[in-house]
């Protein structure tokens, strides 16, 4: 009878794939969503970005030059901060200091290294091409679903360049000019300094750095250079062009000597095999690349603001991540063209940037170029051992928050560039790739044991019994509360340090139970045990720490991460949580939005998403793409619409607010952190037609649906590596659960019988 009974079963379930083949559409991106220019873009942050990861490129200029910004991830002067190896500097120095109310002594070791201009990301240089002489500027885009920069003069001349999205090396293809002069333009290292680090968001000159002048090579048809930079580490930029027809066919390649003794003998090598395969042929491959990465998850919504900042978001994602290459750091492959050093030496900041940045990769179903931020932590871990024994003399694995390409302490505001718990909020990445993919085998051999050596640190460090007899911190921070005064630090856990803690033992035990290794599952919920609970006002709103509420707009939700990232305080948990959700989102608009930067509106999409305010989450995001964006989608942190959402009205252009909105606009149309998957959770009402395909659910399932007249109508999941989805269904409410084989794909369009 049961036999017969799933026989029935399967033949329906059969019956309605075949009437359903059609699927819910894809929504590609269209020429809308791209970007299109009628004046020139004559500052290099509002370029059109192109990226493979490893290789980065920004099109400007009016054509008297049109310029390419070359950038290659990579090239990094890693010069060693020798106040980080001499004996004072220990942690518990550093405590003693802070008791003792040295606050000279501490800038001086914890701080001002961070003021001089290495270590430091460092750009590539420019090509410049004028095109012919009385022409004037038409008009310049850029084509997401291929990539693709797009220039024109009113002459007729046309433009195209590509950053091959598979190989490193760029191409050119100029119609319709009868002279394109070339000028390969080398970053000013040598030189006289006009201006010298001043500390605060920029450097300086890159003369500063004090390399020698590039050693440059040029014939009929190519130019070259080779620049020398600190510690051995020299790179090579090589561009090469020829005639094809009527068209003008150039290619460029940056190489570094991370790749071998002869970088411009590299760089040489993939230009003429590019210029060998054409334009057209390496294009054709380009575009191939590209049309895999959209097929991966597409959305459809009816905000048409959101809907293209979604594909811009997901398009520099792609762009700028790509497994083997560096992860994206402040500017990523887009370093800055000006003469200067990047915004905040472009480095990698582990006190948010880094994390949001790499938000959407997991629902947005891209986690193979979110491994590149996951393979570079991995691949730093030594640096991260090596630093917590020389500075906490304590085992285990702690992360500096500000580092550079190794993974090596640059310094910073100390209260947040010494923090204990980076490696604990590094650590979350780890467990979402697991709890995304599903992976067993990455969970053995990386999640687990990347948590095993942060909780081992954690254990160690809040060994100590504060009066209540919890377990308490020497030193605590939220970041960037107080930015760098004194009272930036607590003497009581934060709740930004209490949330990552307390997650971090959870989360642990967890795995450790998935492993099957209950010795260490027993450890960490004990440890877990100990720890207080969060610091919170009667109305049940988060404070910063323990009697210290939020005291003014603040641009950094860390004291918010019980709630997101975290999900430790979620709204269908009960009531308290609920409570408690509502009270920290009112606070924080009681406070107001003046002290915001970009990053803000789009981590509250992501906070309003969570607490299944749709509304609220389109407004914060549209905030965002609005008011906070150059015209060239890059996240400019301060409010450039002249509407009064924040007092900060600077651009220094850096990317984890760009990523981050992607991230909220995919919270707002599924979810699955409590383990059950949950479509349009944070649509507003007015969204009444809207789809998406194949983004990634926990538990390695992609979901698909779509939203019709204010009703979902149609839901699709496949499972990755089969299992038991749970769903809560869009048509009655109820949880339905079914057992997946891998491969599998069900459609329902209504409760399935039982």
């Amino acid at each position: 009878m049961i036999a017969r009974w799933n026989s029935l079963v399967t033949a329906l379930f059969l019956f309605c794939r075949l009437a359903d083949a059609a699927g819910i559409e894809q929504n590609l991106p269209k020429p809308e969503h791209g970007l299109h220019y009628e004046t020139p873009a004559m500052v290099w942050d509002e370029a059109l970005p192109l990226g493979n990861g490893m290789m980065g490129a920004l099109v400007w200029g009016d054509g008297h030059p049109l310029k390419i910004s070359l950038d290659r991830a990579d090239l990094w002067d890693l010069r060693p901060v020798p106040e980080f190896f001499t004996p004072e500097y220990k942690f518990r120095t550093m405590r003693q200091w802070h008791l003792d109310g040295r606050v000279a002594d501490l800038k001086r070791l914890y701080e001002e290294p961070y003021h001089r201009p290495a270590p430091t990301k460092i750009p590539a240089g420019r090509i410049e091409l004028t095109l012919g002489d009385n022409s004037r500027f038409r008009k310049a885009g850029l084509t997401l679903a291929d990539a693709l920069a797009q220039f024109a003069l009113d002459d007729g001349t046309t433009a195209q360049v590509i950053v091959h999205g598979a190989q490193p090396v760029g191409m050119i293809s100029i119609q319709g000019s009868p002279s394109v002069k070339l000028r390969l333009v080398a970053p000013a290292f040598a030189g006289k300094v006009e201006e010298a680090a001043k500390g605060g968001i920029g450097a300086g000159d890159l003369a500063q750095l004090g390399y020698p002048a590039p050693k440059e090579s040029a014939g009929a048809n190519f130019q070259a250079f080779t620049q020398q930079g600190a510690e051995g580490f020299h790179f090579a930029v090589y561009v090469e062009w020829k005639r094809s027809g009527s068209a003008w066919i150039g290619a460029w390649s940056v190489a570094s000597s991370f790749e071998g003794n002869d970088p411009l003998g590299i760089a040489r090598q993939r230009v003429q095999r590019a210029l060998a395969s054409g334009f057209g042929s390496m294009l054709e491959s380009h575009r191939r690349w590209w049309d895999g990465f959209w097929r991966k998850a597409t959305v459809r919504l009816p905000n048409k603001i959101l809907e293209r900042q979604w594909f811009l978001e997901t398009y520099k994602f792609g762009a700028a991540a790509r497994r083997g290459a560096p992860p994206i750091s402040l500017q990523a492959i887009w370093t800055a063209d000006d003469g200067k050093l990047p915004p905040w030496k472009g480095d990698y900041h582990h006190d948010l940037n880094t994390q949001l940045s790499y938000w959407p990769c997991y629902g947005g179903n891209r986690l193979d170029e979110g491994l590149s931020y996951i393979d570079y932590l991995w691949n730093t871990r030594k640096a991260g051992f090596d630093w917590t024994k020389r500075f906490f003399e304590l085992p285990g694995l702690n992360v500096p928050m500000t580092a550079d390409l190794n993974g090596s302490q640059i310094g910073g505001w100390r209260q947040y560039t010494h923090s204990a718990t980076t490696a604990a909020w590094l650590a979350h990445h780890f467990y979402l790739h697991w709890k995304y993919s599903a992976d067993r085998e990455f969970l053995k051999d990386r999640a687990y044991p990347y948590l095993h050596d942060a909780a081992t640190f954690l254990d160690a460090f809040t060994s100590q019994k504060g009066p209540d007899g919890k377990r308490t911190f020497a030193l605590s921070s939220s970041p960037e509360m107080n930015d760098n005064r004194p009272d930036a630090w607590f003497l009581t856990p934060t709740n930004y340090d209490l949330a990552l803690t307390r997650w971090l033992f959870g989360a642990a035990a967890e795995l450790a139970g998935e492993l099957g290794r209950e010795d260490d599952a027993r450890r960490w919920r004990t440890v877990l045990s100990e720890l207080p609970e969060f610091s919170q006002g009667e109305d049940g709103r988060l404070f910063v720490a323990k009697g210290y509420p939020l005291p003014q707009s603040h641009r950094h939700f860390s004291h918010l991460m019980a709630i997101h990232p975290l999900g430790l305080i979620d709204v269908d948990s009960g009531e308290d949580a609920r409570r408690t959700i509502q009270a920290s989102l009112a606070e924080l608009e009681r406070l107001g939005t003046s002290m915001w930067t970009g990053y803000s509106f789009s981590w509250l999409g992501n906070l309003e998403a969570r607490a299944k305010d749709g509304e609220k989450a389109e407004k914060a995001l549209e905030i965002f793409s609005t008011a906070f964006t150059l015209r060239n989608s890059f996240h400019c942190n301060g409010d450039q619409s002249g509407k009064g959402y924040s007092k900060f009205k600077y651009r220094p252009f850096t990317l984890e607010g760009n990523f981050a909105a992607a991230a909220g606009i995919q919270e707002m149309l599924l979810q699955s952190h409590l383990g059950r998957i949950v479509v349009f959770p944070a649509v507003p009402a007015t969204w009444t037609d809207v789809a998406f395909t194949t983004l990634r659910a926990q538990g390695a399932f992609l979901v698909s649906a779509e939203r019709k007249a204010g009703k979902t109508v149609r839901i699709e999941i496949t499972a990755e590596k089969g299992g038991e989805a749970a769903l809560v269904s869009p048509f009655s409410g109820k949880e339905l659960r079914f057992r997946m084989n891998p491969g599998e794909t069900r459609t329902l369009s209504e409760d399935p019988r039982p």
